[in-house]
């Protein structure tokens, strides 16, 4: 098989980076694409970096396994806890993409009020988020918002409905009052619950994630390495999970093409 016939492979700690896939494959729609979540473990956000940093590493490995071509990491908590060490030993073979809150966008919709910043309480606690802070913290008002138990829920297939609204509305409603420039999306598992968080804020807030900033990287890195594929077919997805339950692999092929993005 032609290097850029191969797949590209896609990790998150689990379904979570489906919403990045989705736009992946939008994008770059000729590509074949092997996903893995680690739905076994999740969530990620509440382990230790190095717990993220050695799940990481032998999800890589399994992905290794089907042949890719390149790696994206659509996994915010992996992406902190990891990615130095994944472009360290692997960056040679191949490109190594990963995922960070898109805060740069929604500072300069220069709009009034905090921009809040969702996102797991280890990647709100890491060095690589806190210099990403500090980045811009002078033009703008930022909250982070540590949201345990989130991913959890979405694991579930809870996007819509009382109990994902309920847990919404606690974390969201006092921000509301103190006034809301923007939304960053700082999980990939997140987005699913867009429709959601746009129930509970007023509309003309921005919601915004890093999934196109993303994608739009992996296929320059593409081009960079001379591995995209140009040929004219529609790619497939495959896709497979620690979990090994019916019920995820349904649930992760129905948020691929329906999603509530």
């Amino acid at each position: 098989m032609d290097l850029e016939d191969r797949p590209i492979g896609f990790f998150d700690s689990g379904i979570g980076g489906i919403s990045v896939l989705k736009e992946a494959v939008k994008i770059l729609s000729n590509e074949d694409f092997v996903y893995f979540g680690d739905s076994k473990m999740a969530p990620y956000g509440v382990k230790t970096a190095e717990e993220v940093k050695r799940l990481t590493f032998n999800a890589v490995e399994l992905l290794l396994t089907k042949n890719i071509k390149a790696l994206v990491v659509a996994c915010n908590t992996a992406t902190s806890a990891a990615i130095i060490d994944l472009r360290k030993k692997y960056s040679k073979s191949m490109p190594i993409i990963g995922i960070e809150p898109a805060l740069k966008p929604a500072v300069e919709f220069n709009r009034k009020g905090k921009i809040v910043i969702m996102a797991t309480t280890m990647t709100l606690s890491e060095r690589k988020f806190s210099n990403l802070m500090k980045k811009y913290e002078s033009r703008s008002s930022i909250e982070p918002l540590p949201c345990p138990g989130l991913v959890e829920l979405i694991e579930q297939g809870k996007i819509e409905g009382e109990e994902v609204e309920g847990y919404l509305k606690e974390k969201l409603n006092s921000l509301k009052d103190e006034g809301i420039a923007a939304v960053v999306l700082g999980c990939t598992h997140y987005p699913f619950v867009k429709k959601s968080i746009r129930k509970i804020l007023n509309e003309d807030i921005p919601i915004i994630d890093g999934s196109k900033g993303t994608v739009e990287q992996l296929k320059r890195q593409l081009v960079k390495y001379h591995i995209k594929n140009n040929k004219n077919k529609v790619g497939k997805v495959t896709i497979f999970n620690s979990m090994e339950s019916k019920f995820i692999i349904q649930l992760s092929y129905k948020l691929l093409k329906e999603g509530s993005i």
